[in-house]
């Protein structure tokens, strides 16, 4: 492509995070009303003056990469590339000798083996997020980050919205009780939720299509897959068969280096957490190892995040995960966002921080938020693990600004030692 930037900043999380932004505000002014703001009209969206935003968003940005580049001296060759050996890129008909190699190709949408798929009316998410039109009626197939951020976003824009999930919640990846939360909010919202089933068959008719699933048919003019992504192999070329890889994706050490000596991968080639910030941080990794240095990755630390209404954030052990390890050691807190003071005034009350702890030590072992600004409020709890805090250093000597949402963060902690004095005291 002719830009720089990637999947993330041109076609996922940029783009995607612009429409919700829009749809935040439009909500925000739909419920105006009830803070004494008198409207005349009724809101609504202008998709083509979106979409112009939307791009100008994502220029913005791709300029600013490439200004970088530049700056720091970094030549750009634009074209199509891949390995031509274990010292070097083919890129046209041009290539060049490297002494070391970092791959960063990305990955594409996974399409499901489903009868029909290839229809005029079925696109993934680059395709709808390039589109100047809201669809008067979307089916999604997919209910995972992708599929539940634009599931906020269309419905929220006007569209008849419909989520079809394999598993038997949505947003599976997280704890059960977050997936519990994001379900119940879309279903209020207005999107039809359909988990644990597959959409059959996709049939095109003259004017729109049928997506057959659970024993009925949903009428569509939009049927977006986001049913996941695997990793872009091309980059390999002609070390496509050397280069190793562990169910199609690329293998690397903990210094993200493949078996090959000199050849780096990092990011969705990887497939170890197909998330923008986590191959933000392993191409930085791999960089450093490119130049010289001896750097190990370590992701124990990396959110997972969704920015659907409500967002999620997870980082560190589940309560499962953790009990398996440490048993009955295993302590959780938790606090209902509805018991905010800043959630209740700013009118966003869905949720819970929950953190999940070692009684003994007190080390903080995961935290799973689930509300308003989550994707913020986890940054607390990546320093408290990084910076090695126990819940009692939280709770004994840590002050949040009054009010804040990182007070329910602070609230889940003392909760998890019995301390928590903001919410009813917990049943014995």
């Amino acid at each position: 492509e002719d830009v720089v930037g990637g999947t993330c900043l041109n076609r996922g999380c940029i783009p995607t995070k612009t429409y919700l932004k829009t749809a935040e505000a439009l909500k925000e002014i739909a419920g105006a009303s009830e803070r004494g703001i008198l409207l005349d009209a009724q809101p609504r969206v202008d998709m083509s003056a979106a979409l112009a935003h939307k791009n100008k968003v994502v220029k913005t940005l791709t300029n600013g990469v490439s200004s970088l580049l530049r700056t720091n001296g970094v030549s750009v060759v634009k074209g199509q590339a891949c390995l031509s050996g274990a010292r070097s890129v083919l890129c046209g008909e041009q290539e060049y000798d490297a002494d070391a190699i970092l791959l960063c190709g990305g990955s594409e949408p996974s399409l499901p083996p489903i009868p029909g798929i290839q229809g005029r009316d079925v696109v993934t998410s680059t395709e709808l997020l390039a589109s100047d039109q809201i669809p008067e009626r979307l089916c999604i197939i997919g209910g995972g980050v992708i599929g539940c951020e634009l599931a906020t976003v269309f419905r929220t824009f006007g569209s008849k919205v419909c989520i079809v999930e394999q598993a038997q919640c949505l947003a599976p990846m997280f704890e059960e009780d977050i997936s519990e939360v994001v379900e119940q909010c879309l279903k209020r919202d207005g999107v039809s939720i359909y988990t644990g089933c597959s959409v059959e068959k996709i049939e095109t008719r003259k004017t729109d299509s049928l997506a057959f699933f659970a024993g009925t048919e949903f009428c569509c003019d939009r049927i977006l897959v986001a049913t996941g992504r695997r990793p872009n192999l091309s980059c390999l070329g002609s070390m496509k068969g050397k280069v190793e890889l562990h169910q199609g994706q690329i293998t690397v050490d903990d210094y993200m280096e493949t078996n090959v000596s000199g050849i780096y991968a990092c990011g969705d080639l990887t497939g170890k957490m197909m998330l923008t910030h986590a191959a933000f941080y392993m191409g930085r990794i791999a960089a450093e190892n490119c130049a010289g240095a001896r750097v190990r990755c370590d992701l124990h630390t990396t959110p997972n995040c969704m920015y659907a209404e409500p967002e999620i954030a997870s980082v560190g052990m589940t309560e499962k995960e953790a009990v398996g390890q440490f048993g009955d050691r295993v302590v959780t807190g938790k606090f209902r966002i509805g018991a905010n003071g800043r959630a209740i005034a700013s009118g966003e009350q869905d949720g819970f921080v929950k953190v999940v702890a070692d009684r003994v030590s007190g080390e903080l072992l995961g935290t799973h938020i689930v509300g308003y600004m989550a994707n913020e409020l986890i940054g607390e709890a990546i320093a408290v693990m990084e910076g090695e805090m126990t819940i009692r250093q939280v709770a004994n000597r840590m002050v949040q600004p009054h009010p804040s949402f990182g007070e329910a963060f602070y609230e889940a902690c003392l909760d998890a030692l019995g301390r928590s004095i903001h919410q009813p005291p917990r049943k014995k």
